[in-house]
């Protein structure tokens, strides 16, 4: 028998137990393990070796004048432990059920002492003197109902056959250097853990913007499950030390509350992508789905990378998903360092390519340097692993929107899921593609699938406000975009799209307000200042137009400028031959502007009968709707 008067530390196996914290965790991972069952373990390990019998633990946690049924409560609560211990009553590692007498733990235990003070109890039972009769009752209950429900729930998986995991959400690892300054790190590794197991055809992965609003949460591993729709979850902690990485991860059946699997990994930083690829195959394999030659390859070469190309390589992640020209920028930055320091990092090059694009969707870039750039990067990326769903994503844009060559870049794109089913950015994107090309059961097909892997995103009604634009379906757009608004008050394109919907609906006045503000938060994109010149166009307030329209030539002298934002205000002031001087700068320049708004830009509308419009579709050779 161990002594555990003065212990705050038990641990027997794998596991360890903080009496004062009243934490179970295994291989470092906190177990979720509710009160009662807790307190049975703390009641067994102080009497380890020896027999509790029944009437003693019924003295411990149900005092006599406490109704409640017992057998059926002290079973469920057994119950519990041995499921989160991962033991068994017929072949039992931990805990033995000694028939109509009690029960005994077997294993052996060792602690450490921690000094009494009045805030950390020195045994259970003094703990269990904190609750009075009436909290007791209510927790017996609860536990009893939860045990019903377990029971009930579980019954009926076990008779539809449907135990194998088949969707999960990996949520944001703990960060246990408890530097702040090092989340970026922690944040990073959750990514790539994720990117990892989309993989995975069979398993449905949550995407990132919809686990990381969890970061720090107090809900329930239930309640999130629910929220996500998913029936496992991976959680688990990342410590960093120099070079030297450790995760410890812990895979758990939402349905049934039940730990299936843990396990730690300890590796030099240079092979984290393999630790990564370690990790999902270890998933596949406890939820029981059977990876294709293809997936299995694929997480088998995952290759070395310099650890300060890594470190450089997350950071860029961070900035780049800020989506403002100067996070850009950022981002930009830590990509070349991270190409530098390794030339052979393919991922490193895939963010590169993806920066210079969002400049030039921007109009930060001009198209030819965008194009240039983005190509000379992506190929690379492509020469050093052809198999990286990531750089097809980005070399599918790039057909679409620079080179023009429409079946290229749905191949691309398609492609990009084949290799990657779960990425919500290869989806986005073919989302946008089949929106633009006005297959409508397509899009709202691809939009529920992004629903189905991002559920939480604050972007889906963007996505929505998207389709409505190409559709020109304004009634549906400004509802979409007053929703996005709503979700997402400071992201330019929500006040963009809303002030388009105003716009196509003859609501100038909220158009102009709309587009206003879209200027301000985008610090003067060139879309949305044309956009309010074409508003002021609309209403007969041609001096305002034309002073908007004179800026942005002026502008043109010194920096880059979109010749196809300068045509749409010239096409809204009725001057026609200026408009069509523009677009066929545009048209020369293979502005991406052109490939996306051209066919439902309703600036451009008094254009569409003429010949010199209907010549420039010929030559660009657009798909049919």
């Amino acid at each position: 028998m161990t002594d555990t008067g003065q212990l705050r530390m038990i641990r027997f196996g794998l596991f360890e137990v903080d009496l004062r914290a009243r934490e179970l965790r295994k291989n470092g991972i906190k177990i979720r393990l509710q009160e009662q069952p807790f307190q049975v373990l703390a009641i067994l390990l102080q009497h380890a070796g020896d027999i509790v019998t029944r009437e003693e633990l019924r003295r411990e946690l149900w005092p006599a004048d406490t109704f409640v049924d017992f057998e059926h409560s002290l079973n469920a609560a057994v119950k519990r432990l041995r499921d989160a211990l991962g033991d068994s009553a017929e072949n039992p590692l931990f805990i033995e059920t000694l028939a109509r007498r009690g029960y005994r733990f077997n294993a052996q235990v060792d602690g450490r002492t921690a000094p009494p003070s009045a805030h950390s109890p020195t045994a259970p039972s003094r703990v269990l003197r904190r609750f009075n009769v009436f909290g007791l009752s209510f927790l017996a209950v609860g536990i009893l109902v939860a045990a019903l429900i377990w029971a009930k729930n579980f019954r009926g998986r076990v008779a539809r056959g449907d135990e194998t995991i088949t969707s999960i959400a990996v949520l944001p690892l703990e960060n246990l250097s408890r530097d702040p300054d090092q989340d970026y790190f922690s944040d990073g590794m959750t990514d790539e853990l994720i990117a990892q197991l989309s993989k995975i055809g069979m398993l449905r992965v949550i995407s990132r913007t919809s686990v990381m609003r969890y970061k720090g949460t107090h809900k329930g591993l239930r309640e999130i499950a629910t929220e996500l729709n998913v029936d496992g979850a991976l959680e688990g902690t990342v410590m960093r030390s120099g070079n030297q990485v450790r995760i410890v991860v812990q895979l758990i059946d939402t349905h049934r509350d039940q730990h299936l699997w843990a396990e730690s990994y300890e590796r030099d930083l240079g092979d984290v992508l393999k630790l990564q690829a370690d990790v999902a195959q270890a998933v596949a394999k406890q939820v029981r789905i059977q990876l294709t030659p293809a997936q299995d390859a694929r997480l088998r070469s995952a290759a070395s990378v310099d650890p300060g190309a890594y470190d450089d390589y997350l950071k860029g992640r961070v900035y780049e998903r800020g989506m403002t020209v100067a996070s850009i920028k950022l981002a930009e930055g830590y990509f070349v360092g991270a190409v530098r320091k390794d030339p052979h990092f393919a991922l490193a090059y895939v963010g590169l390519a993806d920066c210079y694009l969002a400049l030039g969707t921007q109009r930060r870039l001009p198209p030819g340097d965008a194009d240039r750039r983005g190509s000379e990067a992506i190929q690379t990326a492509l020469h050093l692993d052809k198999g990286l769903g990531e750089a097809h994503r980005t070399l599918g844009y790039l057909q679409w929107q620079y080179a023009w060559d429409w079946e290229a870049a749905e191949r691309e794109l398609r492609y990009a899921l084949a290799l990657n089913p779960n990425s919500i950015d290869a989806h986005e994107a073919l989302l946008w593609y089949l929106g633009w090309s006005g297959r409508w059961d397509e899009t709202w097909a691809e939009l529920e699938k992004m629903r189905q892997l991002d559920p939480n995103s604050p972007f889906l009604s963007l996505n929505e406000a998207g389709i409505y634009y190409h559709r020109r379906d304004y009634k549906s757009l400004v509802q979409s975009g007053q929703k996005t608004v709503s979700e997402n008050p400071s992201g330019w394109l929500s006040h963009y799209f809303l002030a388009v919907g105003y716009q196509g609906s003859r609501k100038l006045e909220e158009a102009v307000t709309e587009y206003k503000r879209a200027i301000e938060l985008s610090q003067s994109d060139s879309d949305a200042v044309s956009g309010l010149a074409c508003a002021y166009a609309m209403m007969g307030r041609r001096r305002e137009a034309l002073t908007i329209l004179q800026q942005l030539e002026l502008q043109s002298k010194g920096a880059y400028t979109s010749p196809y934002m300068i045509a749409v205000i010239y096409s809204d002031l009725g001057e026609k031959n200026k408009a069509f001087e523009f677009l066929e700068k545009a048209y020369q320049e293979r502005s991406p502007d052109l490939a996306y708004f051209l066919k439902a830009d309703l600036r451009i509308d008094s254009l569409r009968s003429d010949p010199r419009f209907i010549d420039l579709l010929r030559r660009m050779n657009f798909p049919s709707s």
